[in-house]
């Protein structure tokens, strides 16, 4: 039944190597699936508003989908090529024998913030409590693990796991006491703050970890058949990141969108800094990824298997980042 549903979906979203017409001119068509009402979905607004899609010849059309593992599934069927940002739940679905590709990590590091109830004071408060995630096997799960890992608390002994949905829902079951921790992107952690239910046990930011917590996964199919079109989308992507960190206006009403009435100043300040100029996938922050995830199939697996920097390299030395205007790739 969730195959049929997930089929329904995706055909309705139909992405293959179609083109639309515009203005007389055709462009090339590719559907983006992405998880998650934070971060990315920010930079895809700020992108879109900028036409930079069109700019590079291209006709993206972004899907949301509510979990990382629902665009895990719909990715396994073939009819959307290109995922972002959990690069959690890609990786899973790689080693399932998926042919996937990451090719761009735009934040290498784990970013959301561990929100929890009021009550809890520190990280070993956690144990016998309740804590939601997106779905298993999602990036929200893979990463509350890493943080819970990383304060002594085992994550299959000491908390009890509950699936939620991402940060809206993870957060509504906060306020309602229905749970007691939960991951919250950077983009929804004030206004729950705001409530008064809850608060900031951690910037999980600053753990001292290489973490490919944000990337841009394609089939190997997308990447043989429309390399060029891969290319495209990820110098839109680059110059997308630049605008975001140079148009402050832009950015911050997009922002305002996600996050009401909270002071911006500070969350636009560390957004600029989490998000990569030259976001080219690395071997650690990968190798780091895969081995958080319960999969067997993960022990032993290689980064360098599931990543494919040649795109990247094809830009860096092509000058576009200097002809931008920008650092150096």
């Amino acid at each position: 039944m969730k195959r049929k549903v997930v089929s329904l979906l995706a055909a309705a979203l139909w992405i293959s190597v179609a083109s639309v017409p515009t203005g007389g001119q055709t462009l090339p068509l590719l559907n983006m699936g992405f998880s998650g009402a934070g971060i990315g979905a920010d930079l895809l607004k700020v992108i879109d508003r900028s036409a930079l899609w069109r700019k590079h010849g291209l006709d993206v059309r972004t899907v949301y989908l509510s979990s990382g593992t629902l665009m895990a599934q719909t990715l396994s069927s073939g009819d959307i090529g290109v995922a972002g940002f959990d690069t959690p739940a890609m990786l899973n679905l790689a080693l399932a024998g998926q042919s996937l590709k990451v090719v761009a990590v735009p934040i290498n590091r784990l970013e959301p913030f561990f929100v929890v109830r009021s009550n809890i004071k520190t990280p070993a408060d956690l144990k016998g409590k309740k804590i939601t995630i997106s779905r298993f096997g999602s990036g929200s799960d893979i990463m509350t693990r890493v943080a819970l890992k990383y304060w002594k608390i085992d994550p299959e002994r000491d908390v009890s796991f509950f699936q939620s949905g991402n940060t809206p829902s993870r957060t509504a079951a906060l306020v309602a006491g229905h749970m007691d921790g939960a991951l919250v992107s950077s983009t929804g952690v004030a206004k729950i703050v705001a409530t008064g239910c809850c608060r900031v046990l951690a910037d999980l930011s600053e753990l001292p970890l290489e973490f490919a917590n944000y990337g841009v996964v394609v089939s190997g199919s997308l990447l043989k058949i429309q390399r060029d079109n891969v290319k495209r989308f990820l110098q839109a992507l680059i110059e997308g990141i630049r605008t975001f960190k140079n148009n402050s206006e832009l950015a911050r009403a997009v922002l305002r969108e996600s996050n009401g009435d909270a002071e911006l100043g500070a969350l636009y300040e560390r957004l600029t800094k989490s998000f990569r100029d030259f976001p080219a996938p690395e071997n650690r922050g990968i190798q780091n990824v895969i081995d958080s995830l319960p999969t067997p199939k993960a022990r032993g697996a290689k980064a360098e298997d599931f990543i494919d920097a040649s795109v990247m390299e094809e830009i860096r030395k092509s000058g576009f980042m200097e002809k931008m205007g920008g650092v150096k790739g």
